[in-house]
Formats: C-alpha cells, structure tokens, sequence
C-alpha cells in the first residue's frame, strides 16, 4: 500500500492521532494535500515557528494558537472535516505531563468526530501514555521514480545541463537510493555545479556523498568495494557457492522464479579473511555494500536503540538490492540482562527483520568467537549457508602468497611458492601477508644491498620469526575446527569434515 492510500484509509478509519518519523516534511505534506483535496477535508498545519496555516480547504478565521495547550483546544473547537498535521509536536509533550493527558483525552474525544491529528518529526519517542493511542505510519525515502523526478526538475531549470545516458541515468539513481529528497537534489546540484553539466561520470561523485550521508546516519557506513574473487586466496567452495548465485538478484532470476538469497554466516579462525570475503562479495556481485555498526545503535534513552535499529534496517530496504556486512556479530549481540534487556531487544528486533525481510539484502555476518553465538541466530531461515574458514590447506596457502606478492607488484613466479607454502603450514591468511610485508622490510634495509627486491628466503626468515595463531592459541582454534567437525558448517575449502576432523585431531595438545 503506498503511503497516499494508507493515509486514505487512516482518514476514513476515523484514526485520531497519527505519528510520522521523517526529516521528509515537505512530501508528507504534498501527500496530505492530495489526500485532503480528494476528500473535500481541510488540511492545517501548525509549527512553533509560524503557528497554524491553512493548506488546503475553504478560506476561513485561522486560529492564533501559538503554544501547545492552546493548539489542542483549537483543534477540539473547530468544525468539519479537518487533518491537522503539528510539525515537532513531540517536544511539547517532551516537557509536559499535562500536555500528554491533554493529547490523550482529545485523541479519545476525536474518535466521534472526523478530525485527524498528524504529529511530524525526525524522530520521537511516545510516552506510554499515549501508545495505545497513536499510530505509527512508516515513510519511506524517495523511489527511483521520485528521485527522477528531482532530476527531470533540474533540468528543466534555466541554465543547467543534463546529458544522462538511460544506463547512466539508472546508475545515478540507484546509487541515490537511500537519500532524501532534500539530500539528492543536493547532490545532484553539486554535480551540476562542479561539472558544469549531470552526466554519467557523476556517478563517483554521487557515490562519494552518499557515502558520507549514510555515515552521518549513524550505525551505517558505505563501501565502495575494490576487492576480486582473485583478491582472495582459496576458499573454493565458497567461492563457487557464490558464483552460482551471481545473478540472484536480477529480474531473470526473478521470471525464472528463484528468490532473492538472504544471506551467508561466515565462522572461523581469526584472520582467515572474512571481512575480506565480504569485501569480495560486493564486488562480485554488483551490489553496493553497508556496513552495521551494532554497537552505534546502542542510545542513552528507553526505546533509542530498538528505534536505531528499525531505522538502520529500513534505510538498508532502501538500497535494496545490497549487501550488509554484519562484522563480528557475537560481539554486538549481546544476549544478557546487564544493560536492561536492551541488547536483547535490539537482537530481537535484527533477528525478525532477518527473517521476515522481503526486500533484496543479502547479509554477509562474521564471527570469531561461536559460544557466544545464540542459537537462535544459525536456524535455518537466518542465513542460506553457514560457512566456517579454517586454516588454510597447502594449495590455499599457496595462492594466498601468489595473491599477496602480485599485490606487491611482483611476479609470483620469481618466488618459490610450494617451498613457502610448506613453510607456512598453520598460518592464516593474515598471517601470511604479514610475513610477506615483513620480507619487505627486511630487504629494504639490508645494510649489503639497501633497497633490493626481496626473497623467497626473506619470506621464510619473516614465517620463522612469527608465532602463528594456531600454535599461540592452539586450544581456542581446536575448539573452533572441532565445531565444524560436528558438521555445524560447511567447509568453505573442497575438503571433506573427515580431512577436517584427522587435522583437528593433529593439532590437540598432547595428553599428559
């Protein structure tokens, strides 16, 4: 149901008190026009500022109502069919008790009548008090068509240049999905004004200050992802996994009847490359890519956080089809009581979400530390696939260095990549390119030969110095690769679980 027609219905369900989140004020109140125009009802709005205007309807006394007290009673006395829309109304309830009980009786009192109120405003917290009475209306950033629009009124503007290709058109306006009215036409403004002209090569620009907005927002940031499927050494399995669903998400897939994928968990030892996976992912498939801070979404006042949250969460539908990166989720969601149920109500509130979302966005969520994973979070449902990244086999460990050394910009073949390979047997990902790095410096400040290309043998001399992971934290990674031998996971290499189950049996601490 678009927003015009729910409004409809709301009016003609005779709902009394209706509250609207959104910095949108001006095309909420284009809709309430409509509606109103339509229905032969008369629309007034009313700030702090400028106090009651008449929008639409019969010229008549406007009513000089200038604080909170004085609007209700005006409203309560006026005649007809009348929708009130009260920019920030909520600070006045904020600072008054009175006010609340005041609201309350009207909105009970209004129920005989057909007069609506329409409370307005970025964001507000309802008092208990009035929960029962209000209605809470979602609304949504503008659509591509809408942010056409604001395009097409650009243009149409004295002295500015357009010159969109259809493809670049609909590039531009799927990277503003998400914005505001108010901030795309900004951008697109800015564009106009550095380039002289909106054209295809916009396109960064645009993504560059969405970028920031969404920033801005608080618990999302955006990537602009640049890492390949060739950026990431391994993982065979999941690599195929995901290039079976490459086209998941376009309207041939649709037609053909197959559903939009929700997600992947991707479990593991630590520096085996999850974030980068996620990064790659991205990238493979298109898709822009945002990033959830759980932890920002945690505010100081009762209902801030589940709010931060629905919010996230709507903002993330709106860049749909996308991806959201979830990094180390077992530290963000927290399921204890320390904090007053907060945590676990903002786990609720993602977990529903996760599960009942209709909207394209795949959710790519990490994690080091599986016993403090709630079950709840890996039912089937949640994730198409749990993955589990362990440490990497003698061929992955291979193209692991063949990665990192050609992103040095040097040829792997110059190096000899079975020696190191051995060489490395136990080291994770992050590791190895560690220890790559380190050979660098090695070279670079050899007193012999400063500044000389570096070896196979100051790579080996790097790994020697190194503890690796599985040794310094030998019980916490058995632990880890005996939950996948249970067969919690698929493996995200081609081995089998009982390869997995003789490895995690090699690397136990031996029995006293």
């Amino acid at each position: 149901m678009d927003f015009e027609r729910e409004i409809e219905v709301c009016l003609r369900s005779r709902f009394t008190l209706i509250c609207i989140e959104t910095f949108e004020e001006e095309r909420v109140v284009d809709h309430l026009k409509s509606v109103c125009t339509q229905r032969n009802r008369t629309l007034y709005r009313w700030d702090h500022a400028d106090h009651f205007q008449l929008l639409t309807g019969p010229a008549g006394t406007r009513p000089t109502a200038t604080d909170a007290a004085s609007v209700l009673e005006a409203i309560e006395a006026m005649e007809g069919e009348v929708v009130f829309v009260l920019h920030d109304f909520h600070q006045c309830w904020d600072k008054s008790p009175k006010i609340v009980r005041k609201l309350r009786n009207l909105a009970q009192r209004l129920q005989y009548t057909r007069k609506t109120m329409i409370v307005t405003a970025p964001a507000m917290e309802i008092p208990d008090e009035l929960k029962d009475e209000v209605v809470r209306l979602e609304y949504a950033p503008p659509g591509e068509e809408q942010l056409g629009a604001i395009i097409d009124k650009l243009a149409s503007s004295p002295g500015v240049k357009v010159n969109l290709t259809d493809e670049g058109r609909d590039r531009i306006l799927r990277a503003a999905l998400g914005l505001s009215s108010s901030q795309a036409r900004r951008i697109f403004a800015k564009a106009i004004v550095v380039n002289g002209v909106l054209d295809d090569r916009d396109l960064e620009m645009i993504t560059m200050e969405k970028k920031e907005i969404i920033r801005e927002s608080g618990a999302l940031q955006f990537y602009a992802p640049s890492e390949t499927i060739a950026d990431v050494g391994g993982l065979q399995q999941l690599k195929t996994w995901l290039g079976m669903r490459e086209r998941a998400f376009t309207q041939e897939a649709a037609d053909y009847g197959l559903p939009a994928p929700k997600g992947v968990a991707l479990i593991g030892i630590p520096g085996t490359g999850k974030s980068l996976t996620a990064k790659m992912i991205a990238s493979l498939w298109h898709l822009p890519l945002i990033r959830l801070d759980i932890g920002a979404l945690y505010g100081s006042y009762i209902g801030q956080s589940e709010e931060n949250a629905r919010r996230a969460l709507v903002l993330a539908e709106t860049i749909a089809p996308c991806l959201m990166w979830i990094d180390e989720i077992e530290k963000g969601l927290s399921t204890g009581t320390a904090d007053g149920g907060t945590s676990m109500r903002v786990f609720g509130t993602i977990l529903s979400w996760m599960q009942e979302k209709t909207k394209p966005v795949f959710i790519v969520a990490t994690a080091n530390d599986i016993s403090k994973l709630p079950p709840e979070l890996l039912r089937k449902g949640r994730f198409d696939e749990i993955f589990f990244l362990d440490l990497p086999t003698t061929i992955e460990r291979r193209e692991i260095f063949h990665v990192h050394i050609r992103k040095r910009k040097r040829k792997p073949e110059d190096y000899d990549l079975d020696r190191l390979s051995a060489a490395a047997d136990g080291y994770v990902g992050a590791e190895i390119e560690q220890a790559v790095i380190e050979a660098m410096y090695i070279a670079f400040n050899d007193e012999a030969n400063a500044g000389r290309d570096f070896t196979t043998e100051d790579i080996l001399a790097a790994l020697a110095k190194q503890v690796p992971m599985s040794r310094s934290q030998r019980e916490v990674v058995g632990a880890l690769r005996q939950w996948l031998a249970e067969g919690r996971a698929q493996s995200a290499s081609f081995r089998e679980v009982q390869e997995a189950q003789q490895e995690f049996v090699q690397i136990q601490p031996d029995s006293e």
